[in-house]
């Protein structure tokens, strides 16, 4: 059975394609849970975008599905919006500074 930290591991891989950053990185992924389902290991994951009027939804979303079927057989991309991403709460350190958000 995957992990947490593996399907994480495996979303590192999908950047938002303005910022260049990982979307894990970025903090817009919030959580990822597993259950079974049809004997199939599942993952449910939750995450949001930059803003709610992301150009690039459609692509980042379908990006991070791709990427967490690397770790699991079956996965859902939850869109959620709240809490709301906020790069000072959210963002890796790495993250913030490669922003030029110096807290």
């Amino acid at each position: 059975m995957a992990t947490k930290d593996e399907v994480l591991t495996a979303l590192d891989d999908v950047e938002d394609p303005e910022l260049k950053l990982s979307i894990v990185e970025l903090g817009l992924v919030y959580d990822v849970r597993f259950e079974s389902k049809e004997g199939k290991e599942h993952a449910e994951v939750d995450m949001t975008l930059t803003s709610p009027g992301c150009p690039a939804a459609a692509e980042i979303m379908a990006a991070a599905h791709r990427a967490a079927l690397n770790a699991v057989e079956s996965v859902h991309i939850n869109l959620v919006w709240s809490p709301r991403w906020d790069p000072k709460i959210h963002a890796s350190e790495d993250a913030r500074m490669d922003m030029g958000i110096w807290d």
